[in-house]
């Protein structure tokens, strides 16, 4: 059976953007417009489709990527609105790790906010052609050339105007078409105006001009035809320019930017032409590569049905009425209903029961899926976030997805003995559905620890648990996720040999560690002439992790270590892979003690948008955080600080900051990197017991 849609006409996007530029918005009138919805729903009403969890509604953010299909001008848009909020960054990672285009949302007033930042690099990582769309013109302090400054200023990509907007604030009525160089103007209000198509304003003619032969001076500067023509004729055909300015967005030379106020309904019609015009479909972005497990060597995948099944599972959901759904991108071949899938990346085949086209929560049933589209299976039940999905004889392993480590942890318990048996597979449900959700138990208290991205995503968890799970929780307080390192390399021997009258234990090992760099092994065995059977190698990697996860300064997990096993010996009988586990280990802390051991702590990058009369407390609170700040900027009345601060020292700190600002301060708290912790606040720290003791909550 062929597809319904040709794949030069299938469009895979994502919505993303800092929280609060207007991602749900613009995307319930993408559905309105598309004839997929037909009454629009609104985020402060908690109305809005794609804004489905109960949490999200309460909250008014987006929380959960959820994913949905549309149609526009014979075009199949399968779109995937994520969260904005910095706790839920492990949504856009998936998210943009299997789509091929993205639409990055800025406020007109604030601009390029920090996690804007943050989804551009994520979608650079990715090399994702994008748009830009300016929203809420109509806003007071709106300013679409400022926003445009300030992409030239952050980003390497050159923001390429093919709009300009008519009016200002409240008096936002239309734009400037700079590709047909035409005014395109709303007539009437709410969700029915009508675009009507006039001539450019006299006021706009000469700075329409000026953007308009930008345009035409950056196709030119790119294709010698054109430059021809273009230095002929002194213009370009419209046809022309699209195909011109297509070419570019795919290439990653620049970044197309519309405008618009989606909750005004201005824009949206011309942001979905934009989408069709200038973004790739599956057809235009390089084939995947991935390693097929039985030659390993690297293979190609095309988007084509002749090719072979190839796919990615980039998200599972546990549903209440269906059981899990397992999300995934097909790169290559199709899937059919009821068909065996080959799991290549733990080599297992697994039935697709079901397939399904997601709308948000809402789902249809599909016969098949084919190259280039993006679905949901029930079914699976061991296809986790990022397994690598194809046919047993032709399997490929795709790179999988990175995510952020937890930075935050709380110690939860259950109510009572029926919460207690039905906390384990909550938790593991939750785990198998967010990457940067962990859980452990903690060996010395028996308390079970989770962790998280931040203390919005934690509070999620568990209100999940409450109500999703209907499991009762008890939590305390959050506690900071330190890790441990060394500084130099060391070596140790470790024994366990213990005789009793029957058989008896026996191990011996000598490891080296060092630092590890980042592309180096993290376990090498350097043993030769079988000094110790191969059979027990898993079992000294085992132990050598064990004895890292509970490390050995204030019991933090070690990291970026690379531990070489140098030496050894076994006896023919009583050796065992407990033994040289339990050898490990030992051998393992011996040399960690020898190798400079410190500890390190998370540190956040803080940007906080403050009014003028406020800065210097600001500052100054700030560094007797052990703050460092390393920019500042001026726009309008407000001063705009980024630094540098250790996670421990930010409880309580929104709190502080509304006290200091009278309400006006804005902070964008997120995760930047580990850093050696002050030898005296090391020492305090340790000295709090092994998970970090108890601190104030975080606001």
């Amino acid at each position: 059976m062929e597809p319904e849609h040709s794949l030069d006409k299938v469009r895979n996007i994502g919505i993303v953007a800092h929280i609060d530029a207007g991602k749900t918005t613009t995307t319930e009138r993408i559905l309105y417009y598309t004839g997929k919805i037909h009454k629009v729903g609104e985020v402060h009403e908690g109305t809005a489709v794609m804004d489905w969890m109960e949490q999200e509604r309460e909250r008014g953010i987006t929380i959960t990527s959820a994913a949905t299909t549309c149609f526009w001008k014979n075009h199949r848009i399968n779109i995937i609105d994520t969260p904005g909020h910095v706790d839920f960054t492990v949504e856009v990672e998936r998210t943009l790790r299997v789509l091929d285009g993205g639409v990055i949302i800025f406020c007109g007033v604030e601009g390029v906010e920090p996690q804007s930042e943050t989804v551009w690099r994520q979608a650079n990582r990715y090399h994702i052609p994008r748009l830009t769309f300016i929203n809420k013109m109509d806003r007071v302090g709106a300013d679409f050339y400022r926003v445009i400054d300030s992409i030239k200023q952050k980003f390497e990509l050159i923001p390429l105007p093919i709009q300009l907007p008519i009016g200002k604030e409240e008096n936002f009525r239309g734009v400037v078409d700079l590709v047909q160089m035409k005014a395109l103007t709303w007539h009437g209000d709410g969700l029915e105006a009508k675009i009507l198509t006039e001539e450019i304003p006299s006021s706009l003619k000469e700075v329409a001009s000026y953007w308009h032969n930008y345009l035409l001076e950056k196709i030119a500067e790119n294709d010698d035809e054109c430059l021809e023509r273009f230095l002929e004729k002194g213009s370009l055909e419209v046809r022309e320019i699209k195909r011109e300015v297509r070419k570019l967005t795919l290439s990653h030379r620049v970044v197309p930017v519309l405008c618009g106020s989606a909750l005004k309904n201005k824009g949206t019609q011309l942001l979905l032409d934009a989408i069709v015009d200038y973004l790739p479909s599956p057809l235009d972005i390089p084939p995947v590569v991935g390693v097929n497990p039985l030659s390993g060597k690297k293979e190609k995948r095309y988007a084509s049905i002749e090719q072979p099944f190839s796919g990615l599972a980039f998200k599972t959901v546990t549903d209440p009425y269906m059981g899990r759904l397992t999300y995934f991108r097909v790169y290559s071949g199709m899937i059919k209903a009821g068909q065996l899938v080959y799991n290549s990346t733990k080599g297992r085949k697994e039935r697709m029961a079901r397939i399904l086209e997601m709308h948000a929560n809402y789902r249809k049933d599909r016969e098949e899926i084919f190259a280039g589209d993006i679905g949901a299976a029930i079914g699976p039940r061991e296809i986790d976030t990022g397994d690598s999905l194809g046919e047993e004889k032709h399997p490929l392993i795709f790179e999988p997805i990175k995510f952020a480590e937890p930075v935050i942890s709380v110690a939860i318990e259950p109510k009572t003995s029926l919460d207690q048996d039905k906390l384990a597979s909550s938790l593991s449900k939750l785990t198998q559905e967010d990457p940067g959700f962990k859980i452990r138990q903690d060996e010395e208290t028996g308390q079970i620890i989770i962790s998280g991205m931040g203390q919005l995503h934690l509070e999620v968890i568990l209100e999940r648990l409450r109500r999703d799970f209907k499991v009762g929780v008890d939590a305390g307080k959050p506690q900071i996720a330190y890790k441990e390192a060394i500084r130099k390399k060391a070596q140790a021997q470790g024994q366990y040999i213990h005789q009793s009258g029957g058989r008896g234990q026996y191990g011996d090992v000598w490891l080296e560690i060092e630092p590890r760099k980042d592309a180096e092994e993290t376990f090498v065995d350097k043993t030769k002439g079988g000094v110790i059977p191969k059979e027990f190698t898993s079992a000294i990697k085992k132990g050598i992790e064990q004895a890292m996860s509970n490390g050995i300064l204030g019991g933090y997990p070690l990291t970026d270590i690379k531990v070489s096993l140098l030496d050894g010996s076994y006896h023919p009988v009583d050796s065992s892979e407990f033994a040289f586990k339990t050898a490990a280990s030992i051998a393992f802390k011996k040399a960690c003690q020898e190798a400079d051991p410190y500890l390190l702590e998370p540190v956040m990058k803080v940007e906080v948008k403050v009014p003028q009369d406020f800065v210097g407390g600001v500052i100054g609170d700030l560094t007797s955080r052990r703050g460092r700040i390393y920019k500042m900027e001026t726009r309008d009345n407000f001063r705009y600080l980024s630094g540098y601060v250790p996670l421990a020292e930010l409880f309580g700190y929104v709190t502080k900051l509304r006290s200091m600002t009278q309400g006006r301060g804005v902070p964008n708290i997120e995760f930047s990197h580990y850093e050696e912790a002050p030898s005296d606040v090391a020492k305090k720290i340790m000295g709090r017991g092994v998970i970090g003791g108890q601190t104030k909550n975080q606001d």
